[in-house]
């Protein structure tokens, strides 16, 4: 199977506007559904067991939001416009 290449996307990203926020007492379970769900590996744990996360290269296919409840993403909404990922493929 031939999957696209992620790198010929283009991500447009607030600095100050974080369109996703991790709740600062999340269940360790629930952030390992993050890192193993979301397809553009914005989750990640680091050898020591912390968890380390890069919401600039969000896809916005919104599975972290559909997985979660207000306990582990304290917030998710679409980046404002203008803003987020422009799709590029070939």
């Amino acid at each position: 199977m031939n999957y696209p290449d992620l790198s010929h996307n283009i991500y447009q990203f607030e600095p100050e506007h974080q369109h996703i926020i991790l709740a600062t007492a999340a269940e360790h379970a629930m952030l390992r559904r993050l890192a193993t769900a979301c397809p553009a590996g914005l989750y990640q744990f680091q050898p020591d067991g912390s968890l380390h996360f890069e919401w600039q290269g969000c896809l916005e296919c919104g599975a972290c939001r559909l997985l979660c409840d207000a306990e582990t993403l304290s917030r998710w909404r679409y980046p404002n416009a203008g803003y987020g990922v422009i799709f590029r493929f070939g």
